[in-house]
């Protein structure tokens, strides 16, 4: 039983279509990596799929429930239900490290001030991350403003996490860190993830199944070994850079 199912999704921008039918189902409890180059669409899909952008035309049904793009009532209620950890972080500068995660309970869920000293810390904690809670993202080291960003989609209790390329810009002891960071927290708190990324290391280490985004459509999909197997070119490309001629 799928928790995701996308049916037929089509997106232009302009005259530049980026999705193109395509069609992916996503399982409750797995770790999916999203490859493929750079432009293809990716991100689109993320927030098409967490009700950040309405597609063109096709069906998305979240346990087996479809998404209603046209009801803001819906969305916000719907957009509930996912966590987003973006390439930059989007920490709000001007925040220190606990007013951004508590920016969500605060402001959307409504919560109550001695409620989300006790969920915030609890997540603080659960990252490392408590003795940072009262410094600002300008001082904090580009692994750290990833953790932060993972916290503040945490303490929403999240059924799916998602995860636009966190690796990019770190050093390889960072990466097997965020690495490491994700699949701790898909263990403890059996949260889904879907993660979109450039690094094929990174995607070994941490993909329950991976699936290649190209002109549009989900070439194919499956577990570590059978994509790392495949004969398809784009996918080797996406994967080693080259093309056997």
């Amino acid at each position: 039983m799928n928790i995701i199912k996308i049916e037929a999704l089509t997106k232009s921008f302009d005259t530049k279509k980026v999705l193109n039918n395509l069609s992916l189902e996503v399982f409750p409890g797995e770790c999916l990596c999203i490859m493929g180059r750079s432009g293809c669409g990716k991100s689109v899909l993320m927030r098409i799929i967490a009700g950040l952008m309405k597609p063109d035309s096709g069906i998305v049904k979240f346990k087996e429930k479809e998404i209603d793009y046209n009801s803001p009532s819906f969305l916000r209620k719907y957009r509930q239900n996912f966590g987003m950890v973006f390439q930059n972080s989007a920490l709000f500068d001007y925040m220190n490290v606990y007013d951004n995660i508590s920016f969500g309970l605060r402001y959307y869920l409504k919560k109550k001030e001695k409620d989300i000293y006790s969920i915030v810390f609890s997540v603080l904690e659960e990252l490392e991350l408590k003795e940072s809670a009262y410094i600002f993202p300008e001082e904090l080291s580009g692994g750290m403003k990833k953790r932060v960003a993972l916290a503040r989609a945490l303490v929403l209790n999240p059924e799916v996490l998602i995860y636009d390329e966190p690796t990019t810009g770190l050093d390889a002891v960072m990466v097997r860190n965020i690495d490491n960071m994700i699949k701790d927290m898909q263990k403890k708190r059996k949260n889904t993830s879907i993660v979109i990324t450039h690094d094929v290391n990174s995607a070994m280490r941490i993909a329950d199944r991976i699936a290649i985004h190209s002109d549009g459509v989900i070439l194919e999909h499956g577990n570590r070994q059978e994509i790392m197997k495949s004969d398809n070119i784009q996918t080797k490309l996406i994967l080693t850079g080259t093309i056997d001629e």
